[in-house]
């Protein structure tokens, strides 16, 4: 019980603290949260953590630590405000990974984004094919902004009457030159329908498939390395 009413102290002051930093650190802090934020955040909550739960740190330490390190934060903040060229070292750069419909296979290696990655975040934007996309960008925090095709960039699409169109979803078949055997099960195909789609785009083996993916009633959509 000694030990209660002093831990309850320095946690409410840590709150009160944190708290403090965080309403003057900004809303971007929590609503665009960098890789660099991200470690901020995790540094913060460290830093209250261990002076709590260490008998040699009070009130004081707690203090300290906190405010200094939300001054470097708040400094960082007015650095990347003042200076532009430094806002891609401190915040990172919006990255193109889908032009013209196309993925771009060397953008996603560097960001680290596999293709079932992009697929989820594309999905979130209500985007459930690929071929849906005209262009898709990944943002500094990791969200994915996304401009769909209009019916004249999709001629596919265009001829279906909307109001009585058959709800039907992609299914990755080819990815990263392998197939997906229960996709392609699933969809009612065989590889040897997949060979003759391919080689009508006049590619002769799975290999040099990046990427292809079926829809119900639409042509195959491949890209290749």
């Amino acid at each position: 019980m000694d030990h209660v009413m002093p831990l309850l102290v320095e946690t409410l002051f840590g709150f009160f603290v944190l708290f403090v930093v965080t309403k003057v650190l900004g809303k971007t802090q929590i609503r665009q949260l960098t890789a660099f934020d991200f470690i901020a955040a995790l540094i913060l909550g460290e830093l209250v953590g261990n002076a709590l739960f260490d008998d040699e740190y009070g009130l004081f330490e707690i203090g300290f630590a906190v405010f200094l390190w939300g001054a470097l934060l708040y400094i960082t903040e007015i650095i990347t405000q003042k200076f532009k060229r430094t806002r891609a070292l401190f915040e990172g750069k919006p990255t193109i990974i889908i032009h013209k419909g196309k993925l771009q296979r060397e953008a996603m290696a560097k960001s680290k984004l596999d293709i079932n990655q992009l697929q989820h975040l594309l999905r979130a934007k209500g985007a459930f094919s690929v071929t849906e996309v005209d262009y898709a960008v990944l943002e500094t925090d990791g969200t994915v902004s996304v401009l769909k095709k209009s019916l004249d960039q999709n001629p596919s699409r265009k001829d279906f009457n909307l109001m009585e169109e058959k709800v039907t979803l992609s299914m990755t078949l080819v990815c990263d030159g392998e197939i997906f055997l229960d996709n392609l099960s699933e969809a009612n195909l065989d590889q040897q329908w997949l060979d003759n789609e391919l080689k009508k785009q006049k590619i002769n083996s799975i290999k040099d498939v990046f990427y292809a993916e079926y829809k119900e009633g639409e042509a195959l959509h491949v890209q290749a390395y």
